[in-house]
């Protein structure tokens, strides 16, 4: 199958189309596969260690393909289920340009790379994971393709005032496929972005040596938009998959995102899928997600009215934050000040848009020059911290391959932070452990989220803490006891961290006075070894209620109401 035209979007014969779990989107705990680096298709066996392992892969190999497949998922998702992951992310899988270890440089959308498997193999590792009550989505490029053709001389050119440039030649006699996309014309052709904060040059110029679509309000640009819809729409159909992560949001029209995702909405719920979930990667200032979230009905921007397909986007301000503070680095005030902009968001955007997809390690960490994981220069205790703060907090939590084994790669490439899980030196080892103390630790929390619906739809509130148990205040300085709520009807789940490497604490935590007003102690969920009493104090003729806590250093606590 070569052409748009041979595919078929009919509901597949005898294909029973997975209709979504019980599970709304936001009680997902997404677990991010870089395809290439997870596991080969070989019967290894997990390193016994105790708490982490730096990982596999020099800076030679790194830039290479290692040889993941989605057959090594298929053999090890329990590996996936059991850290209490709900859903599977992965990386891009169509045919790659050859020297593509990462997907995102794709020559053939019709069919998937061979390095990592088969249609067929998808299709069992999408069924596999229903059957585990798992959802799985595709990570999608919507605004560039591979490096499928080249400029005059094939050299390098770069976007100068808007100017288009001749396409000299395409690289393969047989590729981009679909054939439709072998047309100058569908490409922009105005050389590689050098500035990726400016106007109009971040949409209209070449991702490095990435083609551009054309993406404008031309007659091309809509054609383009109708083939990656129906391309997208086709491995729905085929495999089942229940959701997108779409790449680089920021660099496209809000009018391509909306109309994308409003019919690939529409074809899901033809095929009987509920839910299907659109999220997107997007860099830049809060007021630029609004334009590509919302709610469903009309806004005007532009002096056009756009309903808005994205249900969500990952969280990058929250990444930007939350690293220095669990780490002791920063004060938390710039964090608080992150949750209550969440809140005020969630009452504004509607159903769509009302939790991000947040994270502490990502597989490009895009403007930074030193690319370093989360693990980097952090303890098991904060990593274990990092996760928890995810999973108890607002948000749909995502974890990056390998975080839950402490992997900490650094360097000056992205390759650094894309170490492979297994040993390509020796075909008897992985690192899939499930016995480590962080990938334990996660899955304890894990299990306490998925079981809770206050971590997973409760208010949250930030926590005054005290040193005297007199007076009480939100925390202005690093190294410091940090404490939130989740609030459910009349539950409460209590979360607390010291984040000093070093110090051991005495800390009174205020709680809600009108949940707990009868209650005598909070029990330990996780990270304490007891019940903790419920005291009282009244103050200006106000009563308050709160706990005494001695934590240790970077001790990471979950307690709740009796």
């Amino acid at each position: 199958m070569r052409s748009i035209h041979d595919i078929d979007l009919s509901p597949k014969k005898g294909k029973k189309y997975w209709r979504g779990c019980h599970r709304e989107w936001r009680e997902e705990f997404i677990y991010f596969v870089l395809v290439d680096r997870f596991h080969d298709s070989a019967n290894r066996h997990p390193m016994d260690f105790t708490e982490r392992h730096p990982g596999f892969g020099n800076p030679h190999q790194l830039q290479q393909s290692c040889g993941g497949t989605l057959r090594g998922i298929i053999n090890h998702i329990e590996y996936i289920r059991n850290l209490g992951c709900t859903s599977i992310w992965l990386s891009p899988i169509f045919g790659n340009n050859p020297e593509s270890y990462h997907g995102y440089a794709i020559e053939n959308y019709l069919e998937i790379d061979k390095r990592w498997g088969t249609k067929a193999d998808l299709e069992e590792l999408v069924e596999i994971a229903h059957d585990l009550d798992m959802r799985v989505f595709l990570d999608i490029v919507l605004h560039h393709s591979g490096n499928n053709w080249s400029y005059p001389g094939n050299m390098e050119y770069y976007y100068y005032n808007g100017m288009q440039f001749p396409l000299e030649s395409w690289r393969y006699a047989d590729k981009p496929v679909p054939t439709e996309l072998r047309n100058p014309d569908l490409y922009n052709r105005k050389g590689q972005i050098r500035d990726f904060e400016a106007m109009p040059e971040v949409r209209e110029g070449d991702f490095f040596q990435l083609k551009t679509y054309r993406n404008d309000d031309s007659r091309e640009a809509l054609y383009v938009q109708d083939l990656l819809i129906t391309l997208h729409c086709y491995w729905i159909r085929e495999t089942d998959i229940d959701g997108f992560r779409v790449d680089a949001v920021k660099h496209m029209r809000e009018e391509s995102i909306s109309r994308f995702c409003s019919y690939i909405r529409e074809y899901a719920y033809s095929l009987g899928k509920r839910n299907f979930f659109l999220f997107g990667e997007l860099l830049g200032a809060e007021e630029t997600y609004n334009r590509y979230i919302g709610p469903k009905t009309a806004i005007t921007i532009d002096d056009k009215n756009l309903y808005y397909g994205l249900n969500s986007v990952l969280d990058f301000p929250l990444y930007h934050i939350l690293e220095g503070v669990i780490k002791g680095l920063s004060s938390p005030e710039k964090l608080i000040e992150r949750y209550a902009a969440l809140q005020h968001n969630a009452l504004n955007r509607g159903e769509y848009g009302e939790y991000l997809v947040t994270f502490i390690d990502n597989h490009d960490q895009v403007g930074k020059d030193l690319k370093a994981r989360f693990g980097y220069d952090a303890t098991p205790s904060q990593i274990i911290a990092g996760i928890g703060f995810l999973l108890c907090a607002l948000g749909t939590p995502c974890i990056y391959y390998g975080t839950e084994q402490g992997l900490e790669g650094r360097g000056s490439g992205d390759w650094f932070v894309r170490e492979s899980m297994f040993n390509m030196a020796d075909v008897n080892s992985n690192l899939l452990n499930g016995r480590s103390a962080i990938y334990q630790s996660i899955a304890t929390m894990a299990r306490l989220r998925n079981s809770s619906p206050i971590l997973k739809f409760g208010r949250m509130y930030m926590r005054r803490t005290s040193e005297d148990g007199l007076s009480f205040h939100l925390p202005v300085c690093a190294k410091c006891i940090l404490a939130f709520s989740r609030i459910l009807f009349n539950e409460e789940v209590l979360v607390v961290y010291n984040s000093s490497i070093s110090d051991a604490k005495v800390e009174y935590v205020e709680i809600d006075y009108r949940i707990n007003k009868k209650s005598s102690s909070m029990k330990n969920l996780f990270g304490y070894d007891s019940c903790v009493e419920v005291l009282q104090q009244e103050k200006d003729g106000s009563k308050l209620r709160y706990v005494r806590l001695y934590l240790n250093p970077m001790q990471f606590v979950i307690l709740k109401n009796v």
